[in-house]
């Protein structure tokens, strides 16, 4: 029995219920995929009244990896977060934050 209506819609919202949900999970995918243990890897969205921390954690011996030579790497992240955040008319700023050190933060900006 299918459900739904002629469209094909089922009711179902792709929109996660916390706010920067889906730029958090853009930044967690991406991360993962950079890092030699990505099961360490997390991602906080943190809502402010103009825009969305997200607090980017991975273990201590994959900063590199995420920050890249010169920057480039966070830089590009940055950047993919700036169009993601376009289309959803939020700003988003990336923090990437030393595993195991809460508070001490490594990177900042966007």
């Amino acid at each position: 029995m299918l459900t739904g209506d002629a469209a094909g819609h089922t009711g179902e919202s792709n929109m996660p219920t916390e706010q920067g949900g889906e730029v958090r999970e853009l930044v967690l995918e991406i991360a993962k995929a950079l890092v030699d243990e990505p099961d360490l890897v997390t991602v906080e969205s943190i809502p402010g009244p103009e825009s969305t921390v997200l607090e980017l954690r991975v273990a201590q011996r994959d900063l590199g990896k995420v920050i890249g030579k010169q920057g480039r790497t966070a830089r590009s992240l940055r950047t993919i977060i700036g169009a993601a955040s376009m289309k959803l008319h939020k700003r988003h700023t990336l923090e990437i934050i030393e595993d195991g050190l809460p508070g001490s933060v490594t990177a900042t900006g966007a």
